[in-house]
């Protein structure tokens, strides 16, 4: 008998109420390339890390959860990034939209090209892929690669890609002092996004410290020591900037 694929994951939580609509079970895939400075979870770096589970597995522990997710709940698969495990994800979310489950990918993008064999098996995921959560880092670049060791353009190619399909997405971006909160990179994301036809929401997220203690216990240099999280003001600004109230197709998923 052939043996079955089998994920690396990293854990799960049960009730997650703010990756994607509704409650929704979460399921975070071990192995990132990504070296983001504010990274709240490094212990999912390490590829081929964490348990090695069977779809069947995961699916059978998200669906106990079913009757808690109402007409807007469902499963999401984070990271890590889950990207780097595509063939166990396209078998996973295959499952889960046999029984009926609504299916969210959260992802930063960074894996993607038009190269085969990923493209391909990019586009049978997206088949069985309701909405993704795109996490753009940052919009320069080289700021970007700064902040997270890689630069940006596969990202920016597939925000651009899922665009063309009018695949839906939900934009996050973290907003960090001194390295994404400035007035004119805030304006230049905004200036991309609108370029963009499927967004059903945008969201702020501020940089918080809870994962420091993380990059404590593994023996890693924290780069964002004595930077402190984004004022309530800074916030407000950068939803301004991005015009996040304009998007309000999520309301409708």
């Amino acid at each position: 008998m052939t043996e079955p694929l089998k994920g690396f994951v990293h854990s799960t939580e049960s009730f997650g109420s703010v990756d994607g609509p509704g409650i929704r079970f979460i399921i975070f895939m071990q192995g990132c390339r990504m070296r983001c400075q504010f990274c709240h979870n490094p212990d999912t770096w390490n590829i081929g890390g964490g348990n090695e589970m069977t779809s069947d597995e995961l699916l059978n522990m998200a669906l106990q959860y079913k009757p808690f997710w109402g007409q807007k709940g469902g499963i999401t698969v984070s990271g890590g990034e889950p990207l780097l495990q595509i063939d166990f994800l396209i078998e996973l979310f295959t499952k889960a939209k046999a029984q009926g489950v609504h299916t969210t990918l959260d992802t930063c993008g960074l894996p993607f090209t038009y190269d085969e064999p990923f493209f391909s098996q990019f586009n049978k995921l997206l088949a069985v892929t309701d909405l993704i959560l795109l996490d753009i880092k940052h919009i320069d670049s080289q700021k970007h690669k700064e902040l997270t060791m890689w630069p940006n353009e596969s990202i920016i190619e597939l925000a651009k890609y899922l665009s063309e399909i009018n695949k839906p997405i939900w934009v996050r971006h973290v907003l960090i002092p001194e390295r994404t909160d400035y007035d004119d990179f805030l304006i230049r994301l905004d200036a991309f996004l609108k370029t963009l036809k499927n967004i059903v929401k945008v969201e702020i997220l501020p940089y918080h410290k809870m994962g420091v203690y993380k990059w404590e216990t593994l023996g890693i240099p924290y780069q964002l020591e004595g930077i402190d999280p984004p004022t309530a003001e800074r916030v407000e600004n950068a939803r301004k900037l991005l015009h996040t109230e304009d998007y309000k197709g999520y309301l409708d998923l």
